[in-house]
């Protein structure tokens, strides 16, 4: 959810709120019909080819099957690749434990309770988090497999067949988002930006026509609940190059903020003055010129049309809704969405890694590893202790629910346990009691699986509140009918997998609530106060003289922010699931904390782009005394947000410098260094003065905002 319906909606308190909500979760949008489609085309596939075959692992293909569809044929191969290499080093790694402790059980315990560990660091350290995940999923879905009493050669056979129903789960996948792609181009993150902008604009064109529509005014609001998440996970999965996705990644978010913003407006009068709508006007023609603008190659929106004084009775929100688009046209110029973006033809890219630069000094990774290996490990022992591998699903919902915060991780709890119960004893025991007896052919259990998958698949589209518990019903459903090539006659497994399940939601209850847990409003803030610490750093870089070395230093800093930037806007989430007396306080400190975010972001790829200068890259050569009081001034930019971590943390800072004068020395410095009679000197550095003017009033406004209001 957005920041500014943050602090309009409240927790549900009747009936009439969850009806709302579901119609808004559930309300069809572009493209949500046809992700269905696909969706439960490929689990069905799936299904046929699996009971067909007597292929096992049945549930898990169906599920990774259901939830894998991708928005580009380049990210779907990129999908199927990660994850067909994730389950073959899954696939290796279990053999090899399993031939090498297999034979003694105390070395097998501990073999196990490192895997698990293992799983969760890799969640949080690896680059590639899908990969991650795969390898994971894998391993657990084994662990009981090479538990049980069979011969080694069934054990072995057993996990080749799990990475065979897996991977060929991904490949009918990509065969059904080719065809698709081939059939319906189109970029759903285009799209979904488009439609944002349009809604937008088409809310204020009402209100200056002093008008209401109401079916707009709803889209809006549903558009503000849905956030920004597909969108995000759309961007990670693109081909965009790490300084474009960094433009993009700012311009989804300042978007975000203006649906919010909009949304918000719906409830302000649209009775106004004719000079106030004549602004609504304004900015609703601008905000219909920004797609253009963005996705096309289209001059940029003349913002000088919405800079004069606000007129009498002006809604705050119009103005913060103009700072906005301007913004939005400032971060995208040179933007990858933009046709006239080309990428330096000198940067140097560092090489893939497999874990993140902080991985080992960052002790976050290492505690998320050790609270979800603990809670699996706890889940392990206990359904080994007592003998009951029914149970073994603990393990995977240990897996699935594992975030960072308490309240991310009690969403996803909550969502897990809810739709297990609907998939799993509703419509599982349901189907086996009342169904299941009377159908006799895989026809009449298709119509039950597409029954059951179809509306599963709709949940599981919705935004983030909700989208969890679709999968849900999907995978205890898949978990009850799948696993075995007949159809079950006792209730025994439904209720071994509920069991399992309630097992890892009281053990991630008691490691992740107990053990460094924490308010994710609280984590929002530590995010925060890193990421301005190493904004920071970032300004001061870069420290080697050395290229290849400058370049590494700077890619380690600016991948550690963006990280931390999805990090913060988790956290925020799960803010949104969290209760208690300081409820209110802390959706009012979230929706700061966002938009003093956006802010950084402008500020982060703002010093991307002064870093040229620093890097004397091609076409960014500047004379020495130039370079020396940039350098001068971009230390003092550091001092300045180094400044703003240290109040936030609480300490407290003395004598406070002001970066105007190095600002003037660099101005001057620039005219002094370039000759008349060299006008190409000056025009290599026609955009470095107005750049770090643009630092300055964002700093100056940082500062004000949060130390002054």
């Amino acid at each position: 959810m957005g920041t500014a319906v943050a602090g309009t909606i409240s927790w549900p308190s009747s009936l009439l709120w969850l009806r709302n909500f579901l119609r808004d979760e559930l309300a069809p949008y572009p493209g949500r019909a046809a992700l269905v489609a696909r969706m439960a085309m490929a689990a069905s596939i799936v299904m046929l080819i699996d009971m067909t075959f007597k292929i096992p692992y049945g549930a898990y293909a169906a599920m990774y099957a259901l939830t894998t569809s991708r928005d580009s044929p380049e990210a779907t191969l990129r999908s199927v690749k990660t994850t067909v290499v994730g389950f073959a080093i899954a696939a290796a790694y279990v053999l090899i434990g399993g031939v090498l402790f297999s034979s003694e059980p105390a070395l097998r315990v501990v073999w196990v309770l490192a895997s698990l560990f293992l799983m969760f660091f890799l969640m949080s350290a690896a680059t590639n988090h899908l990969a991650a995940a795969r390898f994971g999923y894998l391993v657990a879905i084994t662990l009981t497999l090479w538990d049980s009493q069979l011969r080694s050669e069934q054990k072995v056979v057993g996990t080749l067949w799990a990475i065979g129903s897996l991977s060929l789960a991904n490949v009918i996948v990509l065969v059904i988002e080719l065809v698709y792609i081939r059939l319906y181009p189109v970029d759903q993150l285009t799209g979904a930006l488009t439609e944002r902008l349009q809604c937008s604009a088409s809310v204020l064109r009402s209100m200056g026509q002093g008008a209401r529509n109401e079916l707009t005014e709803r889209r809006i609001t549903q558009l503000a609940v849905l956030g920004t998440s597909r969108m995000r996970r759309d961007l990670l999965r693109s081909d965009y190059s790490s300084e474009s996705r960094e433009r993009a990644s700012a311009v989804i978010a300042l978007v975000g903020r203006l649906v919010d913003l909009g949304a918000n407006l719906t409830y302000f009068s649209a009775q106004t003055s004719p000079a106030v709508r004549l602004r609504f006007d304004q900015l609703a023609r601008r905000i219909e010129g920004l797609p253009d603008f963005l996705f096309g190659s289209q001059p940029r929106p003349g913002p000088s049309d919405v800079v004069m004084p606000a007129p009498p009775g002006m809604p705050p929100l119009l103005l913060e809704m103009e700072d906005t688009v301007s913004t939005i046209a400032e971060v995208a110029s040179g933007s990858k969405f933009h046709g006239g973006y080309y990428p330096p033809p000198d940067r140097l890219e560092s090489p893939k890694r497999l874990l993140v630069y902080d991985a080992f000094s960052n002790r976050d990774h290492v505690k998320f590893g050790i609270r979800g290996g603990l809670a699996a490990g706890v889940c392990y022992l206990t359904y080994n202790l007592i003998a009951w591998p029914g149970i073994s699903t603990a393990v995977t919902t240990c897996l699935l629910t594992a975030l960072t915060t308490v309240g991310a991780s009690r969403q996803k709890q909550i969502l897990r346990f809810s739709g297990a119960l609907v998939g799993g004893v509703i419509l599982g025991f349901g189907a086996q009691v009342f169904l299941l007896p009377a159908i006799d052919s895989i026809a009449g259990f298709l119509i039950l699986f597409l029954a059951v998958t179809i509306p599963a698949a709709w949940i599981a589209a919705s935004g983030p509140r909700l989208s969890y518990f679709g999968v849900q019903i999907a995978l205890a459903f898949y978990l009850i009918n799948l696993q075995e090539f007949k159809f079950q006659v006792s209730l025994t497994i439904a209720r071994d997998r509920v069991a399992g399940i309630l097992l890892g939601l009281l053990a991630m209850w008691l490691v992740f609530d107990r053990l460094w847990g924490a308010p994710a409003v609280a984590e929002m803030e530590r995010t925060f106060v890193s990421n301005l610490r190493l904004l920071g750093k970032i300004m001061r870089a870069p420290a080697s003289q050395d290229a290849s070395e400058a370049i590494d230093e700077i890619d380690s800093l600016r991948e550690t922010i963006n990280a931390n930037f999805d990090r913060l806007r988790q956290h925020a989430d799960g803010v949104m699931v969290e209760f208690g007396p300081s409820r209110e306080s802390n959706l009012r400190l979230r929706s700061q904390i966002l938009d003093w975010q956006l802010q950084l972001r402008v500020l982060f790829i703002l010093r991307t782009a002064l870093l040229k200068y620093r890097l004397r890259l091609s076409g960014f050569e500047t004379p020495e005394p130039v370079r020396v009081a940039q350098q001068a001034l971009d230390m003092q930019f550091a001092d300045q947000i180094e400044d703003m971590a240290d109040r936030l943390s609480g300490k407290p800072v003395a004598n406070q410098q002001r970066s105007e004068p190095l600002l003037l020395a660099l101005e001057q410095t620039i005219q002094s260094s370039c000759p008349t009679e060299l006008p190409e000197c000056l025009l290599a550095l026609r955009s470095l003065s107005p750049l770090c003017h643009q630092v300055e009033s964002i700093l100056s406004s940082l500062d004000q905002q949060m130390f002054c209001s």
